[in-house]
């Protein structure tokens, strides 16, 4: 190793080593997770065929909170995400609430990814496996960022075959239903809402942002990352849920237990559903794999500031990764998953990450034309639409929402104090 090397892990910082290859990867391995196994029939019973309609609306709010971050990525190209825009745009209260909002809503949402691996693979010992395999990808992810990046290339692979063969399945079969609906029953709330439970597969390409202390040239490869990330995933999502929609229906659909397992049925090929168990076990790994990955870096950036144990800053001198704010995510959401339900998880992470999403657009829009703003509707457009998506979830999840930010922000208050009195 030499000095230059020895003095960045002396000094702290992590070690730059992923391309836009292992970036655009990290990304899809959090964006075609489980996601697509699991929104598609809450989708469609909040909004029946019109979730396609929610579709359009996640990905308008999705590209706009891409275009942001991107922007925002490119001009602080460190660990932490919107924790780090916030904090230098807005100020340090809403650079807090955007990491609380992150830490908190990616940790649920990291637990409700073991939760569907366990009751995908052993439903009857869910809880058991998905404690496992947290233990299990944390260890991973202790040993190195490079053996993440391989091990979610090999599933995003596995993943895309997957739905692959349900596409074309569904769309080679006899249509058993007409995707046409009827205008005048189209419910706005009910749109709204199926594009908050559709956008919850969407979010996973600001795991690309807060790896931005590991890309090598973040300026140009983050930027770059995830757009792309972000149509390979809006292409793959509107082709199977056309699909879902030609074979099951809408009511079908919004009935599935398993959406993606009945479709292939349906279509005649029930000898797929083995392999779409199978994708779906992949999918949630993956996810979960690249969800403890972000989740570690902004605990690690919020340690940095002093908003959490300052003995989770520590990176270890081998492997270059926050080895100590890896396993204390992992211990957290270890215990989340043997103890909480998954559609609770899901429906707070949804909400906790739109605030997120929210601080970030915020943060963009302060930025000058010389520093690289976006287009002025852009995170106008992404603010407003994560703001009410959120409050378009069902209201025990906005309701929990509130009162977990309420803690936050008070935990933040005696923060403030401590430090005044310190000075």
């Amino acid at each position: 190793m030499d000095d230059h090397a020895t003095h960045q892990r002396k000094s702290g910082e992590l070690r730059r080593q992923l391309g836009t290859f292992d970036a655009v990867t990290i990304g899809l391995g959090s964006m075609l997770g489980a996601g697509i196994f699991v929104a598609l029939a809450p989708a469609a019973h909040a909004a029946g065929a019109a979730m396609l309609i929610g579709l359009v609306v996640a990905a308008v709010i999705a590209y706009c909170n891409a275009t942001s971050t991107a922007r925002l990525a490119a001009r602080y190209p460190t660990s932490g995400g919107a924790y780090v825009y916030g904090r230098e745009r807005l100020g340090p209260f809403f650079g807090y609430l955007a990491g609380w909002g992150f830490v908190v809503g990616k940790t649920a949402s990291c637990a409700a990814m073991a939760l569907t691996v366990g009751i995908y693979a052993w439903p009857a010992h869910g809880h058991a496996i998905a404690v496992a395999v947290v233990v299990g990808l944390t260890a991973v992810n202790v040993l190195g960022v490079q053996k993440s990046a391989w091990l979610t290339r090999v599933i995003v692979a596995a993943v895309l075959a997957v739905l692959a063969a349900v596409v074309v399945t569904a769309l080679g079969a006899e249509a058993t239903h007409s995707l046409r609906f009827d205008h005048s029953a189209v419910s706005v709330p009910g749109v709204l809402q199926a594009a908050g439970l559709l956008f919850f597969a969407f979010a996973g390409y600001a795991r690309i942002a807060t790896l931005g202390e590991e890309v090598r040239d973040p300026a140009r490869t983050i930027p770059r990352a995830i757009p792309i990330a972000l149509a390979i995933t809006l292409v793959v999502y509107a082709l199977v849920a056309v699909a879902a929609l030609k074979v099951l229906g809408p009511q079908g659909l919004a009935g599935a237990s398993a959406p993606l397992a009945q479709v292939v049925t349906a279509a005649g090929a029930g000898k797929l559903s083995l392999a779409v168990q199978i994708g779906a076990i992949l999918a949630a790994t993956g996810s979960l794999l690249a969800l403890i990955l972000g989740v570690s870096r902004t605990t690690l950036a919020m340690a940095r500031d002093r908003y959490l144990p300052g003995y989770l800053t520590a990176v270890h001198p081998r492997s270059g990764v926050p080895h100590r704010a890896e396993i204390a995510v992992g211990l957290v959401v270890a215990v989340l998953a043997a103890t909480t339900d998954i559609r609770g998880a899901i429906g707070f992470s949804s909400f906790a990450v739109l605030v997120y999403y929210a601080v970030a657009n915020a943060a963009a829009a302060t930025l000058s034309p010389a520093e690289g703003r976006p287009s002025r509707p852009i995170p106008i457009i992404g603010l407003v639409g994560c703001v009410v998506v959120a409050f378009a979830l069902p209201l025990s999840s906005v309701l929990a929402g509130l009162v977990v930010f309420a803690v936050g922000i008070a935990g933040y208050g005696v923060h403030r104090r401590r430090g005044r009195h310190q000075q």
